[in-house]
């Protein structure tokens, strides 16, 4: 029970409607994937709201940490959060707080998560646990938030910092502990913890001990996780382990390993809110180049019915491999 209970959680939030809601989308993608034209029912059951684009951290192939992000930065409005989960949350079953950034340095982001909560949506954000202060740890249960991954990519500091620049592995263990603690003490379930580790050469070794240091922490669950790489300056990191690899080479240059076929589950059934408003086919659109709409301009409920979306739904379906997006996607 403990390993499956995010899965648990969010079964609890499904009603009638957003049942027939999920129904309609994989009818309409699976039509859709055979005879090759969109046919767009129902809304989305998922969306991504950007807390904040910004970050304590100078990871290395992160778009906020090389600074490399070409999109303002800032974050979002409270009211603009509130404002998509009042439009949204009959069809929508999960709200997940985080895109680029640390999310945890929008101090509204307590109030989003409860305000969701309230609404019956299941919530989950992903952070580098710098900021699991006792204080937060505290907002963090009483906000009810389903789900929280904490990132750590090795079990010293020397081989933490080769990738999470600027971090303290101490920092973040301590906040773990704090979280677990707080949620013992409060006889709360939730929220379920996972510990998420991106696996390179330089910490390929560790698997085994950060698959052990989980298991000492009494987190729900530990996930190794495929690098995402876009400089090729940094090739070298890449795992020597093949399965936690999603590159090939092919010459000098690397390719997925996977084949990018024409379909996407993913830009079928949700979308991704920028600081800004801009609304995005999904989270390997870092800079935001293919805007559907803006949450000012546009009820995202009519997003599946514009033409933007239509078009961009008809090229995934023909030639996905021509957006530059997906060549990093391992969907």
């Amino acid at each position: 029970m403990k390993k499956y209970l995010d899965i648990f959680l969010l079964i609890k939030r499904f009603t009638f409607i957003k049942i027939i809601n999920h129904i309609k989308l994989k009818l309409s993608f699976y039509i859709s994937l055979i005879i090759k034209k969109p046919i767009i029912w129902g809304q989305f059951e998922s969306i991504s709201i950007e807390p904040t684009n910004l970050c304590n951290l100078k990871c290395i192939e992160c778009p906020t940490g090389t600074n490399s992000l070409t999109r303002s930065k800032g974050e979002i409005e409270l009211q603009t959060a509130k404002n998509i989960i009042d439009k949204n949350k009959k069809h929508l079953s999960y709200l997940i707080l985080y895109f680029q950034g640390e999310p945890f340095l929008n101090k509204n982001i307590f109030e989003m998560i409860s305000y969701a909560n309230k609404n019956n949506i299941f919530t989950y954000t992903s952070t580098n646990g710098h900021y699991l202060t006792e204080e937060n740890c505290q907002k963090i249960i009483k906000s009810k938030l389903d789900k929280i991954i904490i990132s750590i990519d090795g079990t010293t500091q020397e081989t933490y910092e080769k990738y999470r620049k600027n971090g303290n592995l101490n920092t973040v263990l301590k906040g773990i502990n704090t979280l677990i603690n707080i949620k013992q003490q409060l006889n709360s379930p939730t929220p379920y913890i996972e510990l998420q580790f991106l696996a390179f050469k330089h910490n390929e070794h560790q698997i085994q001990e950060i698959k052990k240091l989980g298991k000492q922490l009494g987190v729900n669950r530990t996930a190794i996780k495929t690098a995402q790489f876009y400089n090729k300056k940094n090739y070298s990191l890449i795992t020597n382990i093949n399965k936690y690899s999603r590159y090939k080479k092919d010459g000098k240059n690397l390719i997925i390993k996977k084949k990018i076929k024409n379909k996407c589950w993913r830009m079928w059934h949700s979308a991704v809110i920028t600081i800004s408003g801009d609304i995005i086919p999904c989270c390997f659109d870092k800079n935001g180049n293919y805007p559907y709409s803006n949450t000012e301009t546009s009820e995202i409920k009519n997003i599946r019915q514009s033409n933007k979306y239509k078009n961009f739904s008809s090229i995934i379906l023909a030639n996905r491999k021509s957006v530059d997006i997906c060549n990093n996607c391992n969907e």
